[in-house]
């Protein structure tokens, strides 16, 4: 997220708040039920008149927020894998690890001893009980368990890639299952059993386990009855079906592939910044293997993050999604801290090799590292964004033209994005867009769609990539913050002659975890739903790339009403659309008469669609329990031809998307 960073909120001012406000909201609907207004909407639909909308104007932010990729996005089931989160200085704490049997039968605690230079920190677990001795351990054994992040989803008949590194002072006999949360119902098991000498040095374990039953509250479980002491690092359990084979929930990747986002602005956000630099987010320390990858602190949200979701893993997300990957480098800044001018080169050097480790040939130094990783090919890495709204900040400035010209001399096709406003943009202080975010209410949103209406015509290009409605409508997500940002998106479209790009922020939120809301898409360990926000971005996924025709709106008296309007091509069939969108952010219906005007082609007698966004309150949200209460209504729309009349209702976001006759010129 941007600067400053938003805290939570007292949960009962907030519950407070949301009751009055939905009083209100009700209040205001039932004394206006009934009412109506008449307007007109022109669209000229002539392609002279048309406007291209940027190739990538609608796209995805993911910043580590909210659990959003360590427990998240990233599949990895363990939490707290290479017992690093404790800290380097050992004993330490290896939550959420927890101990199974007593004192008397096991003493646990960590040390450095791993074979892994990075992440030296592992777990020691000199077990006292045997099964032959008067000292017998507990039936099962002991040992230690993982709950993973707040409990795994262990689903029947799915397969689980299980990997960990074991060092013992004696033979070995150890359980690796997979259980119900308090241990008693097994779902799956494996037992590694070696002689001393098979494990006297660490020696790296994989197998598979396939689970017999479904558990959404599961956990991993290491238990022996042999006594001696085990040491045990980089332990991992993995579903084997992730999206694209990659390490991606699969769940929620299809959420994002759903979105048909052209471009993924990452790491962050704060996330990228660290409260301080000492937790920053290192590039260079999230590649390679993910044993080898130190982990580090996100001090910026407050937990840690073993980095398995790294550089590597954005650059592959980008391109299974087939979005541009826009890269967030840290400048030297930190929320709390800043590297002068006068001692930056470092980080301008390791900048440039980060954009060598994607787009560099698999024998240059760090395009070798990526191609080691199975990715011999460049990753097609265009768009580095200097910083996270820094500008404000004593070094920026200066840091920024280090960075710029050793860029542009390393890679001069790169778009480089600066964290300051179009105003201090010039000849001196060069950029090819510039960093714009937006948080506000919903009512400010709203009025924001005319934002860029006077903004200069030449000039580099403004990326909107954040804004969100906040404040007290907006709840954990609401109906009428999604309209609000329709509007504003619809402002956007407008002036996509001035904006290149938009995403919306935060994209996720882990539910056990919310360090911000709203988000759009919410999630826990085995469920998922898109607040209503994520459904209003399905109604711009056809935008980038199509033709903007100009609109013009007539209502007497209403001003709660914007539209837009584009032709839009369906990758699959090739049938073309004339989509209308149009969202009424009032309390008021509106029978509106729709004219189109300069088509090419005419409108086919079926196979146009209506598709309404609306709910009984616009205060409404979805949750676990109603993750569909608020979402898209498609419906076939009878009858569309150039004049149309219809009803729009109150609160609520309409797309009229009119299937266009094929083009005479088109190939037989």
């Amino acid at each position: 997220m941007g600067v400053p960073a938003q805290r939570g909120r007292a949960a009962s001012v907030i519950h407070a708040l949301l009751v009055a406000c939905t009083l209100f909201w009700a209040l205001s609907a039932l004394c206006v039920q009934g009412q109506s207004q008449a307007g007109q909407l022109s669209v000229d639909a002539s392609p002279q008149n048309a406007r291209k909308i940027s190739d990538r104007m609608f796209g995805v932010f993911f910043e580590e927020i909210n659990h959003a990729g360590a427990g998240g996005l990233w599949a990895e089931l363990v939490s707290n894998r290479g017992f690093e989160a404790g800290g380097p200085n050992t004993p330490s704490n290896i939550d959420p690890w927890l101990i199974i049997g007593d004192e008397s039968s096991i003493i646990v605690g960590t040390d450095r001893t791993s074979c892994f230079a990075r992440n030296p920190v592992a777990l020691r677990m000199e077990v006292l009980c045997d099964s032959k001795r008067t000292n017998a351990c507990p039936t099962g054994g002991v040992g230690v368990y993982n709950p993973g992040y707040w409990g795994m989803n262990i689903e029947k008949g799915k397969v689980y890639k299980v990997s960990l590194h074991i060092r013992s002072s004696d033979a070995v006999s150890l359980t690796v299952s997979l259980t119900s949360s308090d241990g008693l119902q097994k779902l799956a098991a494996h037992t590694i059993t070696g002689s001393k000498k098979s494990f006297a040095k660490w020696t790296k374990i994989e197998f598979h386990l396939k689970s017999s039953q479904n558990n959404t509250n599961s956990r991993l479980q290491l238990t022996t009855s042999k006594s001696g002491v085990i040491w045990l690092d980089q332990v991992s359990v993995m579903p084997s079906d992730t999206y694209m084979g990659h390490g991606f929930r699969k769940d929620l990747s299809l959420m994002l592939a759903n979105l048909k986002p052209q471009f993924l602005k990452f790491p962050g956000g704060n996330y990228a910044m660290g409260n301080y630099l000492r937790n920053a987010f290192r590039w260079s320390e999230t590649v390679g293997p993910w044993e080898e990858r130190p982990g580090h602190f996100n001090d910026a949200w407050g937990y840690w993050t073993d980095d398995g979701l790294g550089f590597f893993e954005f650059l592959q997300l980008a391109e299974d999604l087939g979005a541009s990957p826009v890269w967030v480098v840290n400048d030297g800044a930190s929320l709390n801290e800043e590297v002068s001018t006068a001692t930056i080169a470092s980080l301008v050097k390791d900048a440039v090799d980060g954009i060598e480790f994607a787009r560099g040939g698999p024998k240059t130094p760090w395009g070798s590292v990526r191609a080691a990783m199975g990715h011999p090919e460049p990753f097609k890495l265009d768009y580095v964004s200097i910083g996270n709204q820094e500008c404000w900040m004593l070094y920026y400035r200066g840091n920024y033209q280090k960075f710029y010209s050793a860029i542009k001399a390393a890679y001069p096709d790169v778009n480089i994005i600066s964290s300051c406003d179009r105003s201090t943009i010039s000849p001196s202080n060069p950029a090819d867009l510039y960093d714009v975010h937006v948080y506000t209410s919903s009512s400010n949103m709203f009025s924001r769609t005319s934002m860029f209406d006077n903004t200069p015509r030449s000039g580099p290009k403004a990326i909107v990539s954040e804004y969100a409605v906040t404040g007290n409508d907006a709840g954990k997500g609401t109906l009428v913050a999604a309209l609000a940002e329709a509007a504003f998106l619809i402002g956007l479209e407008r002036n996509s002659d001035v904006v290149e790009m938009a995403s919306c922020a935060p994209l996720f939120v882990n539910d056990n975890d919310r360090r911000w809301s709203p988000d759009a898409i919410v999630f826990n360990s085995w469920q998922r739903y898109g607040c209503p926000n994520y459904w209003m971005l399905h109604f711009f996924k056809d935008s980038s790339g199509a033709s903007l025709h100009p609109t013009i709106i007539q209502i007497s008296n209403y001003n709660q009403i914007v539209a837009s309007a584009i032709t839009w091509q369906n990758a699959k069939d090739k049938s073309t659309y004339l989509r209308i969108k149009v969202v009424n952010f009032g309390n008021s219906a509106v029978d509106l008469s729709i004219s189109v005007a300069g088509l090419e082609n005419g409108i086919k007698k079926s196979g146009s669609r209506q598709t309404v966004l609306t709910s009984s309150s616009p205060l409404d949200e979805n949750s676990f329990q109603q993750p569909e209460k608020v979402v898209p209504v498609s419906s076939p729309l009878a009858n569309a031809e150039e004049q149309i009349s219809v009803s729009v209702r109150p609160y609520s976001l309409t797309s009229f998307d009119l299937l266009l006759e094929p083009s005479k010129h088109a190939s037989i």
